[in-house]
């Protein structure tokens, strides 16, 4: 019998809070049902095995974050639309960093295809077109762009930049200024 009130919605939900909270490995079907206050088995009516509990809440993520940076990229171009991106990224991962770390699961090729990852994708090469980047460069340009702002976010989170007077604040700013500037004058060899 389905207990009232779950819905893999509402668990899924319930799991990136988790995430949050506990960190994203710590997620499993049984940290839920705890949460939930009810047996383990009542939640395989909604959702197949912990695995299958993380794709949800990684799914749900890359949506929230991909909404995310729609809003903060509407009506901007150029470096405008670059700084946009790159702060409702950092923000999203300050905000969530459970969620965060679920956006970076790595899915089979047919989910990934159908979720919201193909969007962030989309909305990065709307920025670089701004740029006059074409084809293979725009490629690497997207790849050069997530490393830069994910390997900047990951170490930030763990503490990397604690250790010294420089405000992160200011080298973030300083690599987005450096990234629109590298972007602008890229030529094709």
């Amino acid at each position: 019998m389905v207990r009232a009130g779950l819905t893999t919605e509402r668990l899924i939900r319930a799991g990136a809070e988790l995430a949050d909270e506990v960190g994203f490995d710590q997620v499993t079907i049984s940290a839920l049902a705890r949460r939930f206050g009810v047996k383990v088995a009542s939640l395989y009516s909604h959702l197949k095995s912990s695995q299958d509990l993380k794709t949800g809440i990684a799914l749900f993520a890359l949506e929230e974050l991909a909404d995310r940076v729609a809003d903060a990229l509407a009506g901007r171009a150029g470096k405008d639309a670059l700084a946009a991106f790159a702060d409702a990224y950092r923000g999203y991962a300050r905000e969530h960093p459970g969620r965060y770390d679920a956006a970076r699961l790595r899915l089979d090729p047919e989910t990934a295809a159908a979720s919201a990852g193909v969007r962030h994708a989309q909305m990065t090469r709307a920025i670089l077109r701004g740029y006059d980047i074409a084809e293979p460069d725009q490629t690497h340009a997207v790849r050069m762009l997530g490393s830069v702002f994910h390997g900047y976010v990951s170490l930030e989170m763990s503490g990397g930049f604690s250790h010294t007077a420089v405000d992160p604040e200011e080298s973030w700013s300083w690599i987005v200024d450096s990234l629109d500037t590298l972007l602008r004058n890229r030529t094709t060899p």
